[in-house]
């Protein structure tokens, strides 16, 4: 099973959603960086379990216990492996599924690849819940991409067709300069205390407030009737030099892509204006270079940040789409794989009515992961 991830540094993510712990184990990470702990346990309290109304209601503490690669609170060189102990788990309420596959989820493919072996409890080492070490090995790297005057901001973009409402990289950087044109024209070189986050600020990452309500409605509305929703994340990196990356196989995008993809309920994935390219001309979606103070810019950023696999220096773009939580409590139907015979399930158990809110801090992990792989 292919749990690992980066070139320069590795990343192996270890453990089941009901096994005894998850963890990870992060290498290439160098000696003498400091680790704001603080900083760190509040990052994944962003993505953990029965925090909220429109989450499971599975409580975690998700607080990491790091086994080597630290001292006191800082990198000595060596593999950091930290573990998550599960202590919240109901394992027989997943007693069903070892026969009868929940539509939408990996159990029937899971069954497929690895037999009566698998551990279909909670989802395996196919659930959602295995996102939390790839965010204690993200916090890390967003810490480390900040001493190079990198930071990454995520807003939840759209839930069940309601969208939220301004442009990302004008409300990251609007402390620099004013107007759409000039923030595009910036490189989004921030630092700490101008650059803003809304996937960090307040409860539901959405720049527009009622817009985020709206989307909190359509949740509610769809776990009262048993079922479930999706949406769309939004991403953006701001820092990273011109010419970092790779063409063909080995650039932003592939590498973007391999983790976000390793993010349980990714379908979708686009940089710039993405699949909107495709219904304009090469005059509308080209960007016209120019020069300011001797350095080559962009006058827009319609390819994301990215060409021919290698950074021009603007602000990275990407969204990101997840398809609604399978898991829901309307009847649905599927087959007993034990008699082969078709049947009827309602999925027991605890689980996210969308899981797009929770996936924001997972999405800014992946991509501070990515990136740092780069650049170490």
């Amino acid at each position: 099973m292919s749990s690992s991830f980066g070139n320069n540094i590795k990343l192996t993510i270890f453990g089941q959603s009901h096994s005894k712990g998850i963890g990870m184990t992060l290498e290439g990470i160098p000696a003498g960086k400091k680790i704001d702990f603080d900083r760190l346990y509040s990052f994944m309290e962003r993505r953990a379990p029965g925090r909220n109304a429109y989450s499971t209601p599975r409580k975690e503490a998700d607080k990491p216990e790091f086994l080597s690669g630290v001292v006191g609170d800082t990198t000595c060189g060596t593999p950091i492996t930290a573990v998550i102990y599960n202590t919240n788990t109901r394992s027989q309420d997943y007693d069903i599924l070892k026969d009868i596959p929940r539509p939408g989820h990996a159990d029937y493919t899971g069954f497929v690849r690895y037999g009566e072996s698998r551990d279909y409890t909670g989802g395996g080492h196919f659930s959602g819940r295995l996102t939390a070490p790839m965010c204690i090995a993200g916090g890390i790297a967003l810490q480390l991409l900040a001493e190079k005057g990198i930071f990454v901001s995520t807003r939840i973009a759209s839930i069940g067709g309601v969208r939220d409402e301004g442009n990302l990289t004008e409300y990251c950087l609007r402390g620099y300069k004013s107007g759409s044109a000039e923030g595009l024209r910036d490189n989004g070189n921030a630092d700490t205390e101008m650059f803003r986050n809304p996937g960090a600020e307040g409860d539901f990452p959405t720049i527009s407030d009622e817009q985020g309500r709206k989307m909190q409605a359509v949740i509610a509305e769809k776990k009262a009737e048993g079922d479930s929703v999706g949406g769309v994340i939004e991403c953006a990196i701001f820092g990273v030099p011109a010419g970092v990356g790779d063409p063909m196989f080995d650039g932003i995008e592939n590498r973007l892509a391999q983790i976000i993809f390793g993010i349980p309920a990714v379908k979708g994935l686009e940089f710039g204006n993405g699949f909107e390219a495709a219904e304009i001309t090469g005059s509308q979606n080209n960007d016209p270079f120019y020069l300011e103070n001797g350095q080559v810019k962009t006058g827009t950023n319609n390819c994301g940040g990215i060409l021919g696999g290698i950074s021009d220096g603007m602000p990275i773009t990407f969204r990101v789409a997840f398809k609604p939580t399978p898991s829901i409590a309307k009847e649905q139907d599927s087959v007993n794989l034990t008699t082969m015979e078709e049947t009827k399930l309602v999925v027991p158990g605890r689980h996210d009515p969308c899981i797009v809110p929770r996936a924001v801090p997972v999405v800014e992990a992946a991509a501070a992961l990515a990136i740092y792989d780069f650049l170490v």
